[in-house]
């Protein structure tokens, strides 16, 4: 059956002697995996294609199950620039393989494929990585079910003044039941203002922000802890990141 679907490339892997196989995240069927023959040469209408966070229109064959083999295709938005620079590629191929490694491949929403769409967009567009990375883990917690409460306390409901925040629980705490979680983090009046934006807001929304160092430092502590206790990965991407930030690279 032939295809033709937009999709972003989230994963691309040599294949044989010429060939690359490459994942797409579609609006319109979930995760899907095409082999694109002979994209590895150098003259192949293929190569450009199947670029990491190539963003494009593909046709190909493919049977009910298994890979489809790509026939053509045209790109929309190669994002070139996020390849060509170190940082904005690992903040790129982050977003990317937490998306592969969250969505299954029978999953089909459009969600997901947007909130990767507006992320690439945004890391092009000179919009601050750490904020932008921030707000889509965010967007993927919510995708994937596990999406954290801030608004109220999660076991009372009772709205109080407090920051406690539990990311084993998967949100916010109130003093009286900060007990639930001795573990939970008090976190800054302005990172706990951010993270209830950030649980309204929709990723194409973002504008042009400006935040603290330590309230950037302070997100990322506990979207991470967010990301390990509700999702438990072990992320490649995220390693390197670790390594570009501890050698200032």
């Amino acid at each position: 059956m032939l295809y033709r679907v937009e999709g972003i490339v989230i994963r691309s892997m040599d294949y044989g002697e010429g060939n690359k196989i490459i994942t797409l995240c579609t609006a319109t069927h979930g995760k899907i995996g095409v082999l694109a023959r002979g994209a590895k040469k150098v003259k192949s209408r293929h190569a450009a294609l199947t670029q990491p966070f190539t963003y494009g229109e593909y046709t190909f064959y493919r049977q009910k199950e298994g890979l489809g083999t790509l026939n053509q295709g045209e790109i929309i938005e190669s994002h070139f620039s996020l390849r060509e620079d170190l940082y904005l590629a690992a903040y790129a191929s982050y977003a990317c393989e937490l998306l592969d490694r969250t969505l299954q491949d029978e999953e089909v929403g459009s969600f997901w494929f947007n909130q990767l769409k507006a992320c690439l967009d945004g890391l092009s567009a000179g919009k601050d990585p750490e904020i932008v990375l921030r707000l889509f883990e965010m967007k993927i917690l919510q995708a994937a079910g596990y999406g954290p409460v801030f608004a109220e306390c999660l076991s009372c409901g009772r709205q109080d003044d407090s920051y406690f925040i539990s990311p084993r629980l998967g949100g916010r705490l109130c003093r009286s039941c900060r007990h639930h979680d001795p573990a939970a983090m008090m976190v800054a009046p302005g990172t706990f203002k951010l993270l209830s934006l950030f649980e309204r807001m929709d990723l194409r929304r973002l504008g042009n922000v400006e935040v603290k160092d330590a309230t950037k430092a302070e997100l990322k502590k506990l979207m991470r802890a967010f990301i390990d206790m509700q999702l438990g990965l072990q992320l490649k991407s995220r390693n390197f990141l670790d390594q570009l930030d501890k050698y200032e690279i």
